[in-house]
Parts: C-alpha cells; sequence; structure tokens
C-alpha cells in the first residue's frame, strides 16, 4: 500500500515538473509562462488532493473491514472458549461428585472395619 503512495506521488511529481519545464521552453511573454505554470501546479495539486483523498477512503475503509473481521473472529473465539469452560466446569463436578460418592464409601467401610475389630466380649 505504501508503494502505491510512492508511485503515485512520483507520478504527479514528475508531470508537474515536465509541464513546468514544458511551458519554460515555450516561445511566449514570462507573464503568460508564470500564469500556465500557476494554472497546472493548481491542477497538479486538485489532482493530488483528489489522488488522496481516494486513497486515504480506500485505507479507511479497509481499516474499518479489518476491524469488523478482528471482532468477529474474537466473538467467536470467546464465545468457543466460554463453551468450552462450561464444558471442562460441567467435567470437573461431575468428578467432584464422583469422588464424594467414593469419599462417604470409604468412610462407611471405615466404621464398619472398626466395628468389627472391637469384640463382642471382654478378653481377659
Amino acid at each position: 500500500m505504501a508503494n502505491t503512495g510512492n508511485t503515485l506521488l512520483a507520478l504527479i511529481t514528475g508531470a508537474a515538473i515536465g509541464a513546468a519545464v514544458g511551458l519554460l521552453y515555450a516561445p511566449e511573454s514570462g507573464d503568460e509562462t508564470r500564469k500556465k505554470i500557476s494554472k497546472e501546479t493548481k491542477k497538479a495539486q486538485e489532482e493530488f488532493n483528489k489522488k488522496y483523498k481516494e486513497t486515504s477512503s480506500n485505507l479507511s475503509s479497509k481499516a474499518k473491514k479489518a476491524r469488523k473481521d478482528f471482532e468477529s473472529r474474537l466473538e467467536e473465539t470467546l464465545s468457543s472458549a466460554s463453551y468450552k469452560a462450561d464444558e471442562i466446569l460441567a467435567a470437573m463436578e461431575s468428578k467432584l461428585e464422583d469422588l464424594r460418592k467414593q469419599n462417604a464409601k470409604l468412610k462407611k467401610d471405615v466404621k464398619s472395619d472398626t466395628a468389627s475389630d472391637i469384640p463382642d466380649r471382654a478378653i481377659i
């Protein structure tokens, strides 16, 4: 994109210089030559301004499009990450529930083992 701007500037500058040199060598009076140079300079400036506005507008629209694309991709990524986070939380909750059940079973087993270790009668 910067290459295009440089090329455009070089073409406009070359055209202006060429027009000025052509006018300087023309067999007209100095007053007429100055008027032509002024006219050509204004024309070149208008052309440059027109091209500048076009380029600026193109860059602005491309920047807006790139921003929209970025925002869209960001939204998709965040949505996907949120979905994955929900899946991970659900899996962790399921594991936690399984661990609670195992813990309750172990406590029950420990109580029953402890109760069986106590003799029914006293050993003397």
